[in-house]
Protein backbone atom coordinates (compact mmCIF):
# COMPACT_ATOMS: atom_id res chain seq x y z
CA UNK A 1 0.00 0.00 0.00
CA UNK A 2 1.13 3.45 -0.65
CA UNK A 3 -0.05 6.34 1.02
CA UNK A 4 0.74 10.05 0.02
CA UNK A 5 0.38 13.47 1.37
CA UNK A 6 0.38 17.04 -0.73
CA UNK A 7 -1.52 20.07 -0.40
CA UNK A 8 -1.93 20.67 -3.62
CA UNK A 9 -1.71 16.96 -5.24
CA UNK A 10 -4.54 15.95 -7.59
CA UNK A 11 -4.61 12.24 -7.79
CA UNK A 12 -7.40 12.06 -10.43
CA UNK A 13 -4.85 13.83 -12.44
CA UNK A 14 -2.55 10.92 -12.45
CA UNK A 15 -2.69 8.45 -15.24
CA UNK A 16 -4.65 5.55 -14.73
CA UNK A 17 -6.09 6.38 -11.45
CA UNK A 18 -9.50 5.85 -10.55
CA UNK A 19 -11.71 6.84 -7.50
CA UNK A 20 -12.88 4.01 -5.72
CA UNK A 21 -16.05 4.75 -3.59
CA UNK A 22 -16.24 1.52 -1.66
CA UNK A 23 -12.43 2.13 -0.33
CA UNK A 24 -12.64 6.08 -0.86
CA UNK A 25 -9.69 6.19 -2.18
CA UNK A 26 -7.55 6.84 -5.19
CA UNK A 27 -6.92 3.28 -6.98
CA UNK A 28 -3.87 2.99 -9.59
CA UNK A 29 -2.72 -0.28 -11.39
CA UNK A 30 0.09 -2.01 -9.89
CA UNK A 31 2.50 -1.70 -12.78
CA UNK A 32 2.51 1.95 -12.32
CA UNK A 33 3.75 1.57 -9.26
CA UNK A 34 7.61 2.94 -10.27
CA UNK A 35 5.86 5.77 -12.07
CA UNK A 36 3.58 7.08 -9.29
CA UNK A 37 6.51 6.63 -7.14
CA UNK A 38 8.84 8.47 -9.46
CA UNK A 39 6.25 11.50 -10.14
CA UNK A 40 5.63 11.73 -6.59
CA UNK A 41 9.16 12.16 -5.37
CA UNK A 42 9.37 14.85 -8.29
CA UNK A 43 6.56 17.06 -6.84
CA UNK A 44 8.36 16.53 -3.00
CA UNK A 45 5.52 13.94 -1.44
CA UNK A 46 5.93 12.20 1.16
CA UNK A 47 5.49 8.80 1.20
CA UNK A 48 4.51 5.82 2.82
CA UNK A 49 5.72 3.02 1.20
CA UNK A 50 4.41 -0.19 2.73
CA UNK A 51 5.93 -2.50 -0.28
CA UNK A 52 8.22 -5.46 0.99
CA UNK A 53 11.81 -5.37 0.07
CA UNK A 54 11.66 -7.68 -3.06
CA UNK A 55 15.79 -7.58 -3.56
CA UNK A 56 16.62 -11.59 -3.11
CA UNK A 57 20.50 -13.24 -2.61
CA UNK A 58 20.03 -16.06 -4.87
CA UNK A 59 23.51 -17.51 -6.21
CA UNK A 60 23.57 -18.77 -9.83
CA UNK A 61 25.90 -21.51 -11.31
CA UNK A 62 25.48 -20.58 -15.23
CA UNK A 63 27.27 -21.25 -18.14
CA UNK A 64 28.97 -18.55 -19.83
CA UNK A 65 26.89 -16.78 -22.36
CA UNK A 66 27.11 -16.94 -26.43
CA UNK A 67 28.09 -13.63 -27.57
CA UNK A 68 24.33 -12.92 -29.06
CA UNK A 69 23.26 -13.97 -25.24
CA UNK A 70 25.56 -11.63 -24.18
CA UNK A 71 24.83 -8.69 -25.95
CA UNK A 72 20.90 -9.94 -26.22
CA UNK A 73 20.89 -9.10 -22.10
CA UNK A 74 23.12 -6.09 -22.76
CA UNK A 75 20.60 -4.00 -25.29
CA UNK A 76 17.86 -5.39 -22.69
CA UNK A 77 19.78 -3.69 -19.89
CA UNK A 78 20.26 -0.52 -22.08
CA UNK A 79 16.54 -0.26 -22.25
CA UNK A 80 15.84 0.62 -18.72
CA UNK A 81 15.69 -3.60 -18.21
CA UNK A 82 12.08 -3.68 -20.03
CA UNK A 83 11.24 -4.85 -23.60
CA UNK A 84 11.55 -8.29 -25.83
CA UNK A 85 14.42 -10.70 -26.85
CA UNK A 86 13.61 -12.15 -30.24
CA UNK A 87 15.68 -15.67 -30.48
CA UNK A 88 15.11 -18.30 -32.68
CA UNK A 89 14.09 -21.65 -30.82
CA UNK A 90 16.96 -23.30 -29.49
CA UNK A 91 19.42 -20.41 -28.94
CA UNK A 92 18.88 -20.59 -25.24
CA UNK A 93 16.49 -18.22 -24.21
CA UNK A 94 15.60 -19.56 -20.92
CA UNK A 95 19.83 -19.20 -20.00
CA UNK A 96 19.13 -15.41 -21.25
CA UNK A 97 16.35 -15.15 -18.45
CA UNK A 98 18.43 -17.15 -15.88
CA UNK A 99 21.16 -13.98 -16.59
CA UNK A 100 18.83 -11.29 -16.53
CA UNK A 101 17.63 -12.50 -13.10
CA UNK A 102 21.38 -13.08 -11.82
CA UNK A 103 22.24 -9.76 -12.76
CA UNK A 104 19.50 -7.54 -11.41
CA UNK A 105 19.62 -9.90 -8.61
CA UNK A 106 15.45 -9.29 -7.70
CA UNK A 107 12.80 -11.84 -6.87
CA UNK A 108 11.44 -12.65 -10.31
CA UNK A 109 8.39 -13.98 -11.42
CA UNK A 110 8.73 -16.51 -14.60
CA UNK A 111 5.40 -16.75 -16.63
CA UNK A 112 5.15 -19.84 -18.97
CA UNK A 113 1.95 -20.59 -21.33
CA UNK A 114 1.93 -24.63 -20.46
CA UNK A 115 2.42 -26.96 -17.84
CA UNK A 116 5.07 -28.57 -19.71
CA UNK A 117 6.77 -25.32 -20.10
CA UNK A 118 6.13 -25.11 -16.09
CA UNK A 119 8.33 -28.02 -15.14
CA UNK A 120 10.70 -27.55 -17.87
CA UNK A 121 11.52 -23.94 -16.85
CA UNK A 122 11.47 -24.79 -13.02
CA UNK A 123 13.54 -27.53 -13.61
CA UNK A 124 16.42 -25.40 -15.50
CA UNK A 125 16.41 -22.82 -12.62
CA UNK A 126 17.04 -25.66 -10.14
CA UNK A 127 20.16 -26.98 -11.87
CA UNK A 128 21.36 -23.33 -12.26
CA UNK A 129 21.24 -22.29 -8.33
CA UNK A 130 20.76 -24.51 -5.10
CA UNK A 131 17.68 -22.17 -4.02
CA UNK A 132 14.01 -23.41 -3.98
CA UNK A 133 11.69 -22.36 -6.56
CA UNK A 134 8.53 -21.91 -6.31
CA UNK A 135 5.87 -23.29 -8.64
CA UNK A 136 2.21 -22.00 -9.82
CA UNK A 137 0.42 -24.13 -11.86
CA UNK A 138 -0.14 -28.04 -12.54
CA UNK A 139 -1.01 -28.94 -9.12
CA UNK A 140 1.84 -27.22 -7.49
CA UNK A 141 1.09 -23.71 -5.21
CA UNK A 142 4.45 -22.74 -3.76
CA UNK A 143 5.58 -19.15 -4.02
CA UNK A 144 9.67 -18.14 -3.65
CA UNK A 145 12.20 -15.50 -4.54
CA UNK A 146 12.25 -17.16 -7.72
CA UNK A 147 8.73 -18.45 -9.29
CA UNK A 148 7.62 -19.69 -12.26
CA UNK A 149 3.74 -20.00 -13.25
CA UNK A 150 1.67 -20.73 -16.00
CA UNK A 151 -0.67 -18.16 -17.70
CA UNK A 152 -3.62 -19.46 -16.06
CA UNK A 153 -2.29 -19.82 -12.21
CA UNK A 154 -0.81 -16.05 -12.66
CA UNK A 155 -4.47 -14.93 -13.35
CA UNK A 156 -5.16 -16.18 -10.27
CA UNK A 157 -2.43 -15.36 -7.69
CA UNK A 158 -1.75 -11.57 -8.86
CA UNK A 159 -4.03 -10.12 -6.74
CA UNK A 160 -2.23 -11.91 -3.89
CA UNK A 161 1.07 -11.89 -5.22
CA UNK A 162 1.70 -9.38 -7.01
CA UNK A 163 3.37 -7.29 -5.34
CA UNK A 164 6.65 -9.90 -3.96
CA UNK A 165 8.71 -9.24 -7.79
CA UNK A 166 11.08 -6.79 -8.93
CA UNK A 167 11.47 -8.75 -12.36
CA UNK A 168 9.00 -10.26 -14.32
CA UNK A 169 9.89 -12.94 -17.81
CA UNK A 170 6.75 -13.82 -19.94
CA UNK A 171 7.95 -16.92 -22.11
CA UNK A 172 6.74 -17.45 -25.48
CA UNK A 173 5.63 -13.74 -25.18
CA UNK A 174 3.45 -13.47 -28.59
CA UNK A 175 0.78 -14.57 -26.44
CA UNK A 176 0.60 -11.30 -24.13
CA UNK A 177 -2.59 -9.47 -24.59
CA UNK A 178 -4.16 -12.68 -25.70
CA UNK A 179 -3.58 -16.28 -24.20
CA UNK A 180 -1.64 -14.36 -21.62
CA UNK A 181 -4.08 -11.74 -20.74
CA UNK A 182 -3.12 -7.79 -19.91
CA UNK A 183 -4.47 -7.75 -16.55
CA UNK A 184 -1.49 -9.94 -15.22
CA UNK A 185 0.53 -7.13 -15.95
CA UNK A 186 -1.39 -4.82 -14.66
CA UNK A 187 -1.62 -6.60 -11.23
CA UNK A 188 2.27 -6.57 -11.02
CA UNK A 189 4.41 -3.78 -9.74
CA UNK A 190 7.81 -5.12 -10.71
CA UNK A 191 9.37 -2.37 -12.99
CA UNK A 192 12.19 -4.59 -14.85
CA UNK A 193 10.19 -6.74 -17.66
CA UNK A 194 11.52 -8.87 -20.13
CA UNK A 195 9.62 -10.88 -23.18
CA UNK A 196 11.02 -13.82 -24.90
CA UNK A 197 10.24 -15.12 -28.01
CA UNK A 198 10.80 -16.96 -31.08
CA UNK A 199 8.13 -14.57 -33.26
CA UNK A 200 7.25 -11.71 -31.97
CA UNK A 201 3.71 -10.44 -32.77
CA UNK A 202 2.59 -8.54 -36.30
CA UNK A 203 0.12 -6.20 -33.44
CA UNK A 204 2.54 -6.14 -30.69
CA UNK A 205 0.74 -3.09 -29.39
CA UNK A 206 -0.24 -4.72 -25.64
CA UNK A 207 3.30 -6.49 -25.54
CA UNK A 208 5.00 -3.24 -25.97
CA UNK A 209 2.70 -1.76 -23.32
CA UNK A 210 2.89 -4.42 -20.63
CA UNK A 211 6.77 -5.87 -21.44
CA UNK A 212 8.32 -2.95 -23.86
CA UNK A 213 9.64 -3.00 -26.82
CA UNK A 214 11.95 -5.45 -29.23
CA UNK A 215 14.99 -4.24 -27.89
CA UNK A 216 17.01 -7.71 -29.92
CA UNK A 217 16.22 -9.68 -33.10
CA UNK A 218 17.71 -12.81 -34.54
CA UNK A 219 16.34 -15.06 -37.02
CA UNK A 220 17.56 -18.69 -37.51
CA UNK A 221 18.97 -17.81 -40.53
CA UNK A 222 21.48 -15.57 -38.39
CA UNK A 223 22.30 -18.44 -36.48
CA UNK A 224 21.67 -21.22 -38.61
CA UNK A 225 25.04 -23.93 -38.95
CA UNK A 226 26.49 -21.95 -36.07
CA UNK A 227 24.98 -21.31 -32.87
CA UNK A 228 21.88 -23.66 -34.24
CA UNK A 229 21.85 -26.69 -35.96
CA UNK A 230 22.24 -26.82 -39.99
CA UNK A 231 19.18 -28.33 -41.24
CA UNK A 232 16.83 -29.87 -44.65
CA UNK A 233 13.52 -29.09 -45.70
CA UNK A 234 11.79 -31.39 -48.13
CA UNK A 235 7.97 -30.62 -48.96
CA UNK A 236 6.77 -33.91 -50.01
CA UNK A 237 3.36 -33.79 -52.43
CA UNK A 238 -0.01 -36.02 -50.89
CA UNK A 239 -1.74 -37.58 -53.78
CA UNK A 240 -5.66 -38.22 -52.72
CA UNK A 241 -6.91 -41.47 -53.02
CA UNK A 242 -9.67 -41.44 -55.75
CA UNK A 243 -12.53 -41.43 -53.06
CA UNK A 244 -11.14 -39.16 -51.07
CA UNK A 245 -10.84 -36.70 -54.10
CA UNK A 246 -13.89 -36.66 -54.93
CA UNK A 247 -14.67 -36.56 -51.11
CA UNK A 248 -12.43 -33.27 -50.90
CA UNK A 249 -14.17 -31.62 -53.81
CA UNK A 250 -17.47 -32.25 -52.99
CA UNK A 251 -16.89 -30.71 -49.37
CA UNK A 252 -14.87 -27.73 -50.09
CA UNK A 253 -17.12 -27.06 -53.21
CA UNK A 254 -20.36 -27.04 -50.19
CA UNK A 255 -18.50 -24.93 -47.82
CA UNK A 256 -16.62 -22.61 -50.60
CA UNK A 257 -20.02 -21.41 -51.97
CA UNK A 258 -21.53 -20.95 -48.75
CA UNK A 259 -18.50 -18.50 -47.78
CA UNK A 260 -18.39 -16.84 -51.16
CA UNK A 261 -22.03 -15.66 -50.90
CA UNK A 262 -20.77 -14.26 -47.20
CA UNK A 263 -18.02 -12.67 -48.94
CA UNK A 264 -19.41 -11.14 -51.15
CA UNK A 265 -22.14 -9.30 -48.73
CA UNK A 266 -19.83 -8.45 -46.50
CA UNK A 267 -16.37 -8.14 -48.27
CA UNK A 268 -14.45 -6.91 -44.99
CA UNK A 269 -15.74 -9.58 -42.51
CA UNK A 270 -13.36 -11.44 -40.35
CA UNK A 271 -13.39 -15.59 -40.22
CA UNK A 272 -15.26 -15.58 -37.02
CA UNK A 273 -17.95 -13.16 -37.96
CA UNK A 274 -18.49 -15.91 -40.60
CA UNK A 275 -18.75 -18.69 -38.07
CA UNK A 276 -21.11 -16.57 -35.72
CA UNK A 277 -23.35 -15.85 -38.77
CA UNK A 278 -23.15 -19.76 -40.14
CA UNK A 279 -24.59 -20.95 -36.99
CA UNK A 280 -27.95 -19.25 -37.05
CA UNK A 281 -29.01 -21.00 -40.11
CA UNK A 282 -29.57 -24.91 -41.44
CA UNK A 283 -27.41 -24.20 -44.57
CA UNK A 284 -24.66 -22.24 -42.61
CA UNK A 285 -24.23 -24.81 -40.23
CA UNK A 286 -24.16 -27.56 -43.14
CA UNK A 287 -21.28 -25.30 -44.64
CA UNK A 288 -19.41 -25.32 -41.60
CA UNK A 289 -19.50 -29.05 -41.05
CA UNK A 290 -18.09 -29.49 -44.66
CA UNK A 291 -15.48 -27.24 -44.03
CA UNK A 292 -14.58 -29.47 -40.73
CA UNK A 293 -14.92 -32.62 -42.47
CA UNK A 294 -13.01 -31.31 -45.31
CA UNK A 295 -9.54 -29.98 -43.34
CA UNK A 296 -9.75 -33.99 -41.27
CA UNK A 297 -9.73 -35.96 -44.80
CA UNK A 298 -6.27 -33.33 -45.53
CA UNK A 299 -5.39 -33.60 -42.07
CA UNK A 300 -4.69 -37.90 -42.44
CA UNK A 301 -5.31 -39.36 -45.62
CA UNK A 302 -4.20 -42.69 -46.48
CA UNK A 303 -1.10 -40.93 -48.59
CA UNK A 304 -0.34 -39.64 -45.31
CA UNK A 305 -0.35 -42.86 -43.75
CA UNK A 306 1.86 -44.40 -46.13
CA UNK A 307 4.41 -41.58 -46.19
CA UNK A 308 4.51 -41.28 -42.78
CA UNK A 309 5.51 -45.03 -42.21
CA UNK A 310 7.99 -44.89 -45.04
CA UNK A 311 9.97 -41.90 -43.05
CA UNK A 312 9.72 -43.40 -39.64
CA UNK A 313 10.93 -46.58 -40.58
CA UNK A 314 13.97 -44.72 -42.81
CA UNK A 315 14.89 -42.41 -39.59
CA UNK A 316 14.64 -45.34 -37.18
CA UNK A 317 17.88 -44.84 -35.45
CA UNK A 318 17.04 -41.27 -35.12
CA UNK A 319 14.66 -38.85 -32.54
CA UNK A 320 11.43 -37.75 -34.41
CA UNK A 321 9.02 -35.35 -33.97
CA UNK A 322 5.85 -35.72 -35.51
CA UNK A 323 3.05 -32.75 -35.68
CA UNK A 324 -0.28 -33.13 -36.40
CA UNK A 325 -2.81 -30.31 -37.21
CA UNK A 326 -5.20 -31.80 -34.66
CA UNK A 327 -5.18 -34.17 -31.13
CA UNK A 328 -7.70 -36.69 -33.19
CA UNK A 329 -4.83 -36.97 -35.71
CA UNK A 330 -2.07 -36.76 -33.32
CA UNK A 331 -3.80 -40.00 -31.45
CA UNK A 332 -5.10 -41.92 -34.53
CA UNK A 333 -1.47 -41.76 -35.47
CA UNK A 334 -0.01 -43.06 -32.15
CA UNK A 335 -2.34 -45.98 -32.45
CA UNK A 336 -1.73 -46.90 -35.31
CA UNK A 337 2.15 -46.77 -34.99
CA UNK A 338 2.15 -47.19 -31.35
CA UNK A 339 4.13 -43.94 -30.29
CA UNK A 340 3.60 -41.79 -27.67
CA UNK A 341 1.09 -38.83 -28.12
CA UNK A 342 2.22 -35.17 -26.15
CA UNK A 343 -1.19 -33.53 -26.17
CA UNK A 344 -2.50 -30.90 -23.07
CA UNK A 345 -4.66 -33.98 -21.89
CA UNK A 346 -1.60 -35.87 -20.75
CA UNK A 347 -0.59 -35.91 -16.90
CA UNK A 348 2.26 -34.35 -16.19
CA UNK A 349 3.68 -38.17 -14.76
CA UNK A 350 2.92 -39.78 -17.71
CA UNK A 351 4.30 -36.77 -19.64
CA UNK A 352 7.15 -36.42 -17.74
CA UNK A 353 7.91 -40.63 -18.70
CA UNK A 354 7.59 -39.80 -22.07
CA UNK A 355 9.94 -37.00 -22.89
CA UNK A 356 12.80 -38.68 -20.30
CA UNK A 357 12.12 -41.84 -22.67
CA UNK A 358 12.66 -39.60 -26.02
CA UNK A 359 16.02 -38.24 -24.06
CA UNK A 360 16.93 -41.52 -23.72
CA UNK A 361 16.08 -43.09 -26.77
CA UNK A 362 13.76 -45.57 -25.77
CA UNK A 363 10.92 -43.60 -27.21
CA UNK A 364 12.51 -42.74 -30.03
CA UNK A 365 9.13 -40.78 -31.20
CA UNK A 366 6.83 -38.50 -30.05
CA UNK A 367 3.84 -37.02 -31.98
CA UNK A 368 1.33 -34.04 -30.69
CA UNK A 369 -0.64 -31.27 -32.24
CA UNK A 370 0.44 -28.01 -30.41
CA UNK A 371 2.39 -28.88 -26.83
CA UNK A 372 5.58 -29.78 -28.41
CA UNK A 373 5.63 -26.63 -30.83
CA UNK A 374 6.62 -24.00 -27.58
CA UNK A 375 9.37 -24.53 -25.17
CA UNK A 376 10.52 -28.43 -25.65
CA UNK A 377 14.20 -28.77 -25.23
CA UNK A 378 15.93 -32.17 -26.67
CA UNK A 379 19.01 -31.48 -28.33
CA UNK A 380 19.04 -34.78 -29.47
CA UNK A 381 16.04 -34.38 -31.85
CA UNK A 382 16.88 -34.39 -35.75
CA UNK A 383 14.00 -35.16 -37.42
CA UNK A 384 10.47 -33.37 -37.66
CA UNK A 385 7.31 -34.99 -39.62
CA UNK A 386 4.92 -31.81 -40.57
CA UNK A 387 1.49 -33.96 -41.22
CA UNK A 388 -0.52 -31.15 -40.71
CA UNK A 389 -0.79 -27.48 -39.88
CA UNK A 390 -2.01 -24.00 -40.48
CA UNK A 391 -0.44 -21.34 -42.22
CA UNK A 392 0.97 -19.71 -39.36
CA UNK A 393 4.24 -18.76 -39.64
CA UNK A 394 4.98 -18.37 -36.29
CA UNK A 395 4.04 -22.27 -35.35
CA UNK A 396 6.40 -23.64 -38.31
CA UNK A 397 8.72 -21.62 -37.14
CA UNK A 398 9.06 -23.12 -33.29
CA UNK A 399 8.12 -26.49 -35.30
CA UNK A 400 11.29 -26.46 -36.58
CA UNK A 401 13.07 -25.09 -34.13
CA UNK A 402 12.30 -28.38 -31.78
CA UNK A 403 14.74 -29.90 -34.03
CA UNK A 404 17.54 -27.05 -34.09
CA UNK A 405 19.34 -27.53 -30.82
CA UNK A 406 22.90 -27.43 -31.39
CA UNK A 407 25.26 -30.36 -31.13
CA UNK A 408 28.19 -31.60 -33.09
CA UNK A 409 28.09 -32.93 -36.58
CA UNK A 410 24.43 -32.55 -36.34
CA UNK A 411 22.37 -31.78 -39.61
CA UNK A 412 18.59 -31.71 -38.56
CA UNK A 413 16.21 -32.75 -41.98
CA UNK A 414 12.49 -31.53 -41.86
CA UNK A 415 9.48 -33.09 -43.90
CA UNK A 416 6.43 -31.57 -44.70
CA UNK A 417 3.22 -33.30 -45.44
CA UNK A 418 1.14 -31.34 -47.77
CA UNK A 419 -1.92 -32.84 -50.25
CA UNK A 420 -1.25 -31.60 -53.78
CA UNK A 421 -3.76 -29.71 -55.40
CA UNK A 422 -5.71 -28.25 -52.61
CA UNK A 423 -5.66 -25.55 -49.56
CA UNK A 424 -2.90 -27.14 -47.86
CA UNK A 425 -0.63 -26.28 -50.71
CA UNK A 426 -1.13 -22.44 -50.05
CA UNK A 427 -0.79 -22.97 -45.87
CA UNK A 428 3.06 -24.66 -46.48
CA UNK A 429 3.63 -22.03 -48.81
CA UNK A 430 2.89 -19.34 -46.31
CA UNK A 431 4.06 -20.69 -43.31
CA UNK A 432 7.18 -21.41 -44.49
CA UNK A 433 7.91 -17.67 -45.21
CA UNK A 434 8.87 -17.04 -42.07
CA UNK A 435 12.17 -19.02 -43.01
CA UNK A 436 13.44 -16.76 -45.45
CA UNK A 437 13.69 -18.89 -48.94
CA UNK A 438 11.67 -21.66 -49.76
CA UNK A 439 12.16 -24.53 -51.39
CA UNK A 440 9.85 -25.93 -54.37
CA UNK A 441 7.53 -29.61 -54.13
CA UNK A 442 10.09 -32.56 -53.65
CA UNK A 443 9.39 -35.59 -55.49
CA UNK A 444 10.26 -38.98 -54.91
CA UNK A 445 8.96 -39.98 -51.56
CA UNK A 446 5.41 -39.36 -52.07
CA UNK A 447 2.07 -41.61 -52.42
Amino acid sequence: MLEAEHDSEQPGEMAGAVWDSELRGWRIPAERYTALIEQLADQHVRISDELCNRNTSVTWALPALRWYQAEAVARWQIAGARGVLALPTGSGKTVVAMAAIAQLGVATLCLVPTRVLLDQWARALSAATPHPIGRLGDGDHVVAPITVATYASAASWMPRIGDRFGLVIVDEAHHVGAWCAAEIFEMLVAPARLGLSATPPGDSTALARHVGPIVYALSIDDLRGSALADYELEVIPIVLERDERRRYRELRGRFAASYSAFQRKMPDAAWNEYVRASSQTVEGRAALAAWREYRGLLAYPEGKRSVLRELLARHADRRTLVFTADNATAYAIARELLVMPITHEIRRGERAKAIDGFRSGERPVLVSSQVLEEGFDVPDAEIAIVVGGSSSERRHVQRIGRVLRPRDGKRARVYELAVADTTEVAYSQRRGAGLGGRPGLATGVAS
